[in-house]
């Protein structure tokens, strides 16, 4: 967003959200008055005028967005995470963001971790037994009756790495609703 608070979304970004060939949530958004649909300049590209000004009183914040996200970063940056592919460490910062780093182990629901991955509840055993496999996880359980899960981190590797991370809380810890160790 500019400081006119125009967006611009190319086509790519639409069509990777499966938003390129509906109309209807631009509709519904601009009947809300949360923005006004501009004419592009350009063919594959949507502008759009931000109707909300309590976004540009939102930019204090940014400190606090640039610091979580480095912390995601650095703790799915590991040389194993990254030969691995990308699933892997977007479920590697999920595990950090949501575990109790001081104990090491963390607890949440399996449908909600599938749904924060992008990945069908069915493969995300699969990802897990992955994970614990490279040594970036050191172990995982599911409850089938209740669908929580519990998993402790791998230490001095990856998403624990003791040089990895700050004394300061996590992105996503307890306290904001996430992990309960």
């Amino acid at each position: 967003m500019n400081t006119r608070m125009h967006v611009r979304l190319p086509n790519g970004v639409l069509c990777s959200l499966r938003l390129n060939a509906v109309q209807d949530p631009w509709r519904e958004l601009e009947h809300a008055r949360w923005l006004r649909i501009i004419p592009a300049t350009a063919a594959n590209e949507v502008v759009a005028e931000l109707l909300d000004a309590a976004l540009l009183g939102q930019a204090p914040a940014r400190p606090d967005r640039m610091r979580a996200a480095d912390w995601a970063l650095r703790v799915s940056s590991s040389s194993t995470a990254r030969a691995i592919g990308p699933l892997p460490q977007l479920a590697s910062a999920y595990l950090a963001a949501h575990a109790d780093l001081r104990a090491g182990s963390g607890l949440s629901e399996l449908d909600q971790m599938a749904r924060a991955c992008g990945v069908p509840l069915a493969e995300l055993p699969t990802l897990l037994d992955q994970l614990a496999a490279t040594g970036l996880l050191r172990s995982w359980q599911a409850c089938p009756d209740s669908g929580d899960l519990h998993w402790t981190l791998a230490y001095g590797r990856g998403i624990h790495d003791a040089s990895r991370l700050h004394d300061t809380a996590a992105p996503g810890n307890a306290d904001e609703g996430g992990a309960r160790s």
